[in-house]
């Protein structure tokens, strides 16, 4: 079965002011819808065809197409579902309890912030699972993942954020830290805690 764009589960308005609409139909039904379509191309008639999206992202494939447009639609899939209109504010079981070990929700929104704003050019800022259950920030280039072998540090990813100027430039232009700071408004956290508990 091919990769198909993910149900976005709210209106395009549903995230405003902090995320716009037009930006999010943008970001949505162009940019993730391409990475959908290319990655089809890429995979048809390889060893890839018929995987997961996250074994895709595992395999390390030397196909810049495959990790490029396979890591976007990873990202962009799990962004989609960390969203929620009216965010809810704080975390919850088990991740509340790591970040509490992280040094507390203050800390990891000024480390998580800090880990967005200083990526250089396009990228990602996470909050991974590690293998023995704590967490860890980082961020990764482009449309890579910590579920690459590529990744500076490995983990499963439960929260992200898109810092490519195209998840944030219509609205905020140069000023990411605006909308680094204003995600923090439409986090679901309970669906990182799901994510965390799978």
């Amino acid at each position: 079965m091919s990769f198909q764009l993910p149900e976005l589960g709210f209106a395009y308005d549903a995230l405003e002011p902090n995320i716009d609409a037009k930006t999010m139909e943008i970001h949505y039904t162009k940019h993730h819808q391409g990475y959908v379509d290319n990655l089809n191309k890429a995979v048809e008639g390889t060893e890839l065809e018929g995987k997961s999206i996250e074994e895709v992202c595992k395999t390390g494939t030397d196909n810049k197409a495959v990790r490029n447009n396979g890591g976007g639609h990873f990202n962009h899939s799990l962004f989609w579902q960390i969203l929620t209109p009216g965010g809810s504010k704080e975390p919850v079981g088990n991740v509340k309890a790591e970040i509490e070990k992280m040094g507390g929700m203050e800390k990891f929104k000024t480390d998580f912030s800090e880990a967005a704003k200083t990526r250089f050019g396009s990228g990602w800022a996470w909050l991974c699972k590690k293998e023995d259950g704590g967490l860890q920030i980082c961020s990764t280039p482009n449309q890579d993942n910590p579920l690459m072998p590529v990744a500076e540090m490995h983990g499963t990813p439960v929260l992200g954020i898109d810092v490519w100027e195209h998840a944030y430039y219509l609205n905020y232009q140069n000023k990411r830290p605006d909308y680094v700071t204003n995600f923090f408004n439409v986090i679901n956290w309970d669906k990182v805690e799901e994510l965390y508990n799978k």
